[in-house]
Parts: structure tokens; sequence; C-alpha cells
């Protein structure tokens, strides 16, 4: 089974962390939009003709998750990660608003409980990886434990301390079993789709103000975001780091300028459309005695 990845558009490659290359965040502009016909346009008129952009997007996403489905060839996991209010709830939302639910599954997960602390750290995301046909979304996922319990190690799991976070080479280690994971699932018929959601720290304040300034969206906000801000710059390290060590051929990374959601959401929704269309997949094929059966059962029904 081949290994490479995602054939996506060929404009979209430039948001690939490239393989085997120290990432350094600060060199990626959250606030860019990378369309050449927009570089001119207001932010209104820019955001209008990527919300167009994107409409035709979801289009093109339904077709090709209908393809994906009759197929039965292949499955897709898409990975979101982020800091606080990236936009992954929002990208989602917006993104896959035009799929169908029973082909797409999204799962978020929360601090491990005793029985997934008692397995290996991948175990509860291998539980719920998509089939062939469907798409599975993880809102954060096993990168989770390489990056929270990276800044917070007081929040790793209680490991035997033979196979614990004291040992040299654990945070490598992790890194190679999370390639081999992604190795493996790729070769058994997995399009794996990474997206870095990449705000500002000026943009995530925003953000939360505007939370705290429309009680319609109290709901949203979360105290622990105000507390991990403090963090930042110890979170932009464990991301660099993590992205430098599992950006693959076969599983990349985007780097997704998300400071403005409707260019993060486009970009997105490009990149999953044209990598199920790279599969360059089709509808089943029925032999002739199956399409002979069809078309009695079509006649029978017409008849009654």
């Amino acid at each position: 089974m081949d290994v490479s990845g995602p054939m996506v558009r060929k404009y979209l490659r430039q948001f690939v962390a490239e393989p085997k290359k120290k990432i350094r965040l600060k060199k990626y502009d959250t606030a860019r939009v990378p369309y050449k016909e927009l570089s001119t346009e207001s932010d209104d008129e820019a955001k209008t003709l990527l919300q167009d952009l994107l409409d035709k997007n979801r289009r093109e996403l339904a077709r090709a998750q209908d393809l994906l489905a009759a197929s039965g060839q292949y499955s897709i996991l898409i990975v979101l990660q982020g800091m606080d209010t990236s936009g992954k709830d929002g990208t989602i939302r917006h993104v896959m608003s035009g799929v169908n639910p029973q082909g797409c599954a999204v799962h978020s997960f929360k601090v491990p409980g005793a029985e997934e602390h008692a397995h290996d750290f991948l175990w509860r995301y291998e539980k719920v990886l998509p089939e062939r046909g469907m798409i599975g979304i993880f809102n954060r996922s096993y990168y989770e434990d390489v990056l929270v319990v990276h800044v917070h190690p007081d929040r790793m799991e209680l490991l035997p301390s033979a196979i614990g976070p004291g040992n040299t080479g654990f945070w490598e280690g992790r890194y190679k079993d999370i390639n081999a994971f992604e190795k493996h699932l790729v070769r058994n018929g997995t399009v794996i789709l990474k997206f870095f959601l990449h705000i500002s720290k000026d943009e995530q304040k925003r953000r939360l103000l505007d939370r705290l300034s429309n009680q319609e969206k109290y709901w949203k906000f979360s105290f622990t975001d105000i507390a991990e801000r403090q963090y930042w710059d110890q979170y932009l390290v464990a991301y660099e780091e993590m992205l430098s060590a599992t950006s693959t051929g076969y599983a990349p990374w985007f780097i997704v300028p998300a400071d403005y959601k409707w260019v993060a959401r486009t970009v997105v929704a490009e990149a999953i459309t044209s990598a199920i269309e790279g599969l360059h997949l089709s509808y089943p094929v029925f032999p002739e005695e199956k399409i002979r059966e069809l078309e009695e059962a079509k006649k029978g029904l017409e008849q009654e």
C-alpha cells in the first residue's frame, strides 16, 4: 500500500510544514490572506468573496463525500489543533455543514480517565478511527499528549517509572510512536489531514474579550483560557517541536493562518475537498447480471 501524503491542489502546498524542517511559527503570518486576487480588496469585500468560495467548496465536499462513501476504499481522518479560541469548533461547523452527517463523526477528547490511563496514550483514539468510506474529525487529538502535558508535566498520566517522562528520550519516543501510528493508518487506507490553526496572541485576546462583552457568548468563555494565556510562549515552543517532529510526507501538517476565520475555513475546506478528489475515486461498477436485476426491480415498482 502506498504511503504517500494527500494529493491537494498545488497552491495549497504553501501551507504545508515541510517534513524534517525545523518550524519557527513567528515566520508564519497569522493574518495572511493567501489569495492574490483578494490582496487589493477591503476586508469586507474579501470576506464576501471568500464566503462565496467556501460555499462552492462545501458543495464540492458534499459530492466528494458521497463518492468516498460509495467507493468504500478510503477513510479520511481530519485532525484540528490550535491555541484556545483558534476557531476549531467554528471550522468544523462551517466547513462540514453540507456533508451527510451519517458519513461523518466528530470526536472531542476530554481529560483521560482511569481506564484510559491504564492503556497506552494512543488507545482511546484508535477506538474511534473512521472506517472506510467515512470522515472522522478529531477536535484536538493524540497531539494533546505531546502538547498540554509537555507544558504542564503535572498533568502527565501516572506512568510506571520505567516508561515515564523522567526517562531520556521520552518525548522523542512519543513523536516516533505518533509517526509510526499515522504511517500504519495511511498504509491501510486512511488519508490524514492535519491542520494547525495559527492565531496571534492579540487575536486570541480580542476573541476572549468579545465573549466577555456579549452575554449570548458567555457560555463559550472558560477561565481556563485566561489561565493558559500566561503559558503562551511555552505552548509555541511545544507546537514548534511537535510540528517539526511529526510533519511527514505521508501525514503533513498544514499551518493555516487563522486570525481571519473566513480564511482558515476556506483553506481547510479546499484542502479536504481536493484531497478526496486526489484519490480519483469512482462509483462502483455493477456486473450485467446485477444491472438486470435492478432494472427488473424498477419495472416492478413502476407497474404497481
